[in-house]
């Protein structure tokens, strides 16, 4: 949210935030990123507010509107999808609005690892299977910095939520498979995870996926879910968190004691 030469930045994460809502409501001027965002998001405008879709923008053009909007007093927003710290552009949008004198606030967002997991019914961390997720994208035109390629990543063998990545399925599996992944691990991807409507859930194999995505049309706006925890919902047995195992201790419960 921007405020004046004090402004703001706002962003809109897949599933609204009331605190988002409200602000949007407050909004004089609203830039939503039209590629991702529905207009429907900015339903709760005054009439008054100016609504600017910004897919068509650069940087520069995009930073020279928030600013331009930024007058005395008025509220200004910069509407997205997901997290503004996961793949918003953040830090190159907010540099020019603090050289500009503008004072940022931002509203976090739920990413869409988390919403496509919500949306699967799937857990991204289990109980001696994986206790670690990894939020991460597979090279393309732009490059990965040393150390953090899918196939070093991938040695983990922990939950990998791939962003921006749908349209490189094939180096998913090759550099998976390089990893030490098996071409039958579970892999599931969600095509506009929450969107009404809109939202796709494949599930499918290291082998498989490729094709079953073409399949059903799907090469935008999704999430690569790779993970050891995929499917355990369907599991026989599976290890049990200790917080809630009644011979574990913790600040509001005595063990109990194991009985003979």
């Amino acid at each position: 949210m921007i405020k004046g030469p004090k402004s703001g930045l706002l962003v809109y994460g897949t599933e609204l935030p009331n605190k988002a809502q409200k602000l949007i409501a407050q909004a004089d001027a609203i830039l939503y990123a039209g590629s991702l965002v529905s207009i429907a998001a900015t339903q709760w405008a005054k009439s008054t507010c100016r609504i600017q879709d910004s897919k068509g923008m650069t940087l520069e053009e995009i930073t020279d509107w928030l600013i331009s909007q930024s007058t005395e007093d008025a509220t200004v927003i910069r509407l997205q999808t997901g997290d503004p710290g996961l793949y918003g552009a953040l830090i190159e949008m907010i540099q020019p609005l603090d050289k500009a004198g503008i004072a940022i606030g931002v509203v976090p967002g739920v990413t869409s690892a988390m919403a496509s997991a919500a949306a699967a019914v799937e857990t991204l961390t289990l109980p001696e299977v994986t206790q670690t997720v990894i939020f991460s994208r597979v090279e393309g035109r732009t490059p990965m910095p040393a150390g953090e390629s899918l196939v070093e990543l991938g040695q983990h063998h922990c939950t990998l939520c791939l962003y921006l990545s749908i349209t490189l399925l094939k180096k998913v599996r090759e550099d998976l498979l390089a990893a030490g992944w098996q071409d039958e691990s579970s892999i599931v991807v969600v095509h506009k995870a929450s969107w009404p409507d809109e939202q796709k859930i494949i599930h499918g194999t290291l082998a498989n996926i490729q094709a079953v995505c073409k399949q059903a049309g799907i090469n935008s706006q999704s999430m690569i879910i790779a993970s050891p925890a995929l499917g355990a919902r369907q599991w026989d047995e599976i290890k049990k968190s200790k917080l809630y195992d009644a011979e574990f201790s913790h600040r509001f419960r005595k063990a109990s004691k194991t009985q003979e």
